[in-house]
């Protein structure tokens, strides 16, 4: 029987319910079963799943095939946060996990990606190795079959934290915490508070259908955790996405804190007591290379997604990597996005110096930053073709200023002659094609935006 078909994005798969089928999971959890028996390396396999209705029978599903195929397997007693499993891999020297998470999509979504065994994201090669060994569930005998126990993946991720991170200062500091109903609730906010901070908290509480909204943190996701901490509730506010891999940082003055902003004041802050490389990728602040230059550091840039982060992380023994989407790792962790790590990092970083002081002082350094962006629908099945006509189509100039440079590490990316650029670049998760820019200003950043989308109307 030929398998049904599953389709890998940037960070494994993820559909809807009627596609995100009981059969086509546990043909994932084969191909992974059939690659780790063939690449390995040896050991147990983690199974993680996040706070969705459907997650935990998923779950368990993936855990049958993978002890039929004779592989034990470790459980957490309920949904964790994917960044724990990530560690666990390195902890317990497992040979990767399987996490069933859909992170930010609606509960309507679900997915399931493959973290190999040095914790970080899977890279092409790996998960090409997946695809090729999809199929129908093999069992071998009975007496070669592995077990599946529980264990706990959040103490040992805590102590991890608490070696990486100085938490002195958050004794005291009154933190507001948003968990989205997601896996972060449980495990970030108790880790706050056992490192002292007074927490308050919002949507703790496990709802299948994360209470009628995505667990995305977004501006337009977040504006009760903004009205606590604008309204001196709170110092400080920290929501995580539905996995918790991702942060968003609410200030008192800023409300929501552009990720952008919140990653030059990580990097101008881990500079204080230590020195090394930033990875970011084409997507994310130039303010970052400001920053950079000022400490007599450089700078990687990667295309976007985790895994290209990742790896540069280790190449150039960075300091820190992240992606204007608030994803973020530090030196010392494993290579992975960690929302619960950064929430820990971000109120260590606030109980310094507040972070809305920090923002000021480095966007008066180094000059005012604005980026946005957008998107312009396109099949996935076009995206490659409209990329590459695009290349026929790069202008001279974009609203009267020159373009002095395209890079092309991830679609087309045009700096101009004033210091702004415009990125067009395929999305790895959606139908669409996505338009970035940033500028000293809002309306310049508008006027490249809208630059960006006629452009893109010449091939889609």
């Amino acid at each position: 029987m030929e398998p049904e078909a599953i389709t890998f994005g940037t960070d494994g798969w993820r559909a809807t319910l009627d596609e995100f089928t009981t059969p086509r999971v546990r043909i994932f959890a084969q191909g992974v079963a059939s690659y780790l028996r063939e690449e390995g390396p040896e050991g147990p396999v983690a199974v993680g799943y996040d706070a969705r209705e459907s997650s935990p029978a998923f779950a368990e599903e993936i855990t049958r095939v993978l002890c039929a195929n004779g592989f034990d397997v470790l459980l957490p007693e309920r949904d964790r946060p994917t960044p724990l499993f990530a560690y666990g891999i390195v902890d317990r020297d497992l040979a990767g996990a399987v996490v069933v998470t859909a992170s930010h999509n609606p509960p309507e979504y679900n997915g399931v990606k493959f973290i190999p065994g040095d914790g970080a994201p899977a890279l092409p090669p790996v998960m090409d190795g997946i695809e090729d060994r999809l199929a129908e569930p093999e069992t071998l005998p009975e007496d070669e079959h592995g077990s599946a126990r529980e264990v706990d993946f959040v103490s040992p991720h805590a102590d991890q934290v608490r070696e990486l991170v100085d938490t002195d200062g958050i004794s005291g500091l009154s933190v507001a915490y948003d968990a989205m109903h997601g896996s972060g609730r449980g495990t970030t906010d108790t880790l706050l508070e056992r490192a002292g901070a007074d927490v308050s908290r919002l949507r703790c509480e496990r709802q299948a259908d994360f209470g009628g909204s995505p667990p995305e943190p977004a501006p337009e996701n977040l504006e009760e955790l903004v009205e606590r901490v604008e309204g001196g509730d709170a110092e400080v506010g920290i929501a995580n996405d539905g996995d918790a891999d991702r942060i968003a940082v609410v200030t008192p003055e800023r409300g929501y804190l552009d990720e952008n902003l919140f990653f030059a004041a990580l990097y101008d802050y881990l500079l204080e007591d230590d020195a090394g490389p930033v990875v970011r990728t084409v997507s994310t602040t130039y303010l970052i290379d400001r920053v950079a230059e000022a400490h007599g550091e450089s700078v990687r840039e990667v295309p976007v997604g985790f895994k290209w982060i990742a790896q540069a992380i280790e190449e150039e023994d960075a300091l820190v990597g992240g992606e204007e989407s608030g994803g973020f790792t530090i030196r010392g962790h494993v290579r992975e996005k960690d929302g619960v790590l950064m929430a820990a990092v971000a109120a260590a970083m606030h109980a310094v110096e507040p972070t809305d002081n920090r923002v000021d002082r480095l966007l008066s350094a180094h000059g005012t930053v604005v980026q946005d962006k957008t998107s312009v629908d396109c099949p996935d099945d076009e995206k490659e073709r409209a990329i590459a006509e695009l290349e026929d189509h790069i202008p001279e100039e974009v609203r009267g200023v020159a373009v002095e440079d395209v890079v092309t590490a991830d679609g087309f990316k045009l700096l101009l002659a004033d210091g702004s650029w415009l990125l067009v670049r395929p999305s790895g998760t959606e139908p669409v094609l996505r338009v970035y820019a940033e500028a000293e200003d809002g309306e310049r950043v508008s006027e490249l935006l809208a630059a960006g989308e006629e452009l893109l109307g010449t091939v889609v």
